[in-house]
């Protein structure tokens, strides 16, 4: 594997990959586990690059910075920080998801109902 200098100051990994007869490649696995791919990438074109990533599965970090904040106060540092942090942040999409299904079905009437009061307490008390 190749490293190269970018501007100086960070070091880039590069690799030379075949392209096979059909358009595939194969990420190299250290590639692969240290980008946190699963099962679909994102092709980008920026210019004349082509840049593949793995594919977004929310919006921007949803909660990153609180998840950050709780792993280091566990005193997560290094590896051990990132890789938990991956999964803490798989799980926020999937919790999201439940919370606006238990709220679309509240709104259809068919689910508990919760009001303002209820989540955020009232002025007075």
């Amino acid at each position: 594997m190749d490293t190269a200098t970018l501007k100086g100051k960070s070091t880039m990994d590069k690799k030379i990959v075949s392209i096979s007869s059909k358009r595939q490649i194969t990420i190299p696995q250290k590639f692969f586990a240290a980008l946190g791919f699963t099962d679909e990438a994102e092709c980008i074109v920026r210019g004349n690059e082509l840049i593949i990533r793995p594919a977004s599965r929310n919006t921007g970090g949803e909660f990153a910075e609180q998840i950050l904040a709780d792993l280091i106060k566990q005193g997560l540092s290094g590896d051990e920080l990132l890789l938990r942090f991956k999964e803490k942040q798989a799980q926020v999409r999937p919790a999201v998801e439940a919370v606006i299904a238990k709220a679309e079905d509240a709104a259809n009437g068919m689910g508990e109902y919760y009001s303002y009061d209820d989540v955020f307490g009232n002025e007075e008390e």
